[in-house]
């Protein structure tokens, strides 16, 4: 039987999430690519990395905590000519004007 790596194949329950995950989980965590992630913690605005076993991993914690402090967008400076399809579209957008 073929060997297989265990953290691929999800060895822990859902009920119990990593703690630590790598730099492409940490982008996808809060919606970005991970070059942008990489950019964000550049710019101190997402965490440093831990390091174990020369493997870069960051806190979930770390990581929503300092989501949590980004800012939010101000209405101000968008304008007042704002138009939601000037915007970037994802489901969410979709999934509420199929409601309307």
């Amino acid at each position: 039987m073929p060997r297989t790596d265990s953290h691929k194949i999800g060895m822990l329950p859902l009920s119990l999430p990593p703690i630590g995950i790598g730099r492409e989980q940490a982008a996808e965590l809060i919606g970005v690519s991970p070059s942008t992630f990489d950019k964000a913690v550049a710019a101190g605005n997402m965490p440093q990395p831990r390091i174990l076993g020369g493997r870069l991993l960051w806190d979930v914690r770390e990581i929503h905590h300092a989501f949590v402090e980004l800012p939010h967008r101000s209405i101000d400076a968008i304008g007042s000519d704002f138009e939601p399809s000037q915007t970037e579209r994802n489901v969410w957008d979709d999934a509420k004007a199929t409601k309307q």
